[in-house]
């Protein structure tokens, strides 16, 4: 008997796939991303300390994401994350999409932090 699996444990499958070979340093962070239905949310972090060095989402104060389509806000994110981790003096990441397929906000999300400085 097959047991189908949801998109949700296919996603958490690969996620748990790529981290065993993505991780992030103090020079180098990892950029996480996770994206709910409405919402998308990105962290810089540092897998060494295990602390979290930058955060942005869509729901953060000072963006403004309303009237706007989702890949766009993601953009917006993708550029807010940026500025954030430049102004830490952090120019280098390594790029965790999550599991996600690298299309559509995933990717203009990796297009706005690329516009905003951040090299991947």
């Amino acid at each position: 008997m097959i047991i189908k699996q949801s998109k949700n444990e296919s996603r958490y499958k690969r996620h748990i796939r790529v981290r065993g070979t993505v991780s992030g340093t103090k020079e180098t962070p990892r950029m996480n991303v996770f994206r709910s239905t409405s919402h998308i949310y990105v962290q810089l972090i540092d897998d060494t300390s295990g602390t979290t060095l930058v955060s942005s989402s869509t729901l953060s104060k000072g963006i403004k994401v309303d009237g706007k389509t989702r890949r766009e806000a993601s953009e917006i994110v993708g550029k807010d994350v940026a500025q954030k981790a430049v102004k830490k003096g952090i120019k280098e990441v390594v790029f965790d999409r999550g599991g996600y397929l690298y299309a559509g906000r995933i990717k203009a999300l990796a297009d706005g932090a690329r516009a905003g400085g951040l090299k991947f």
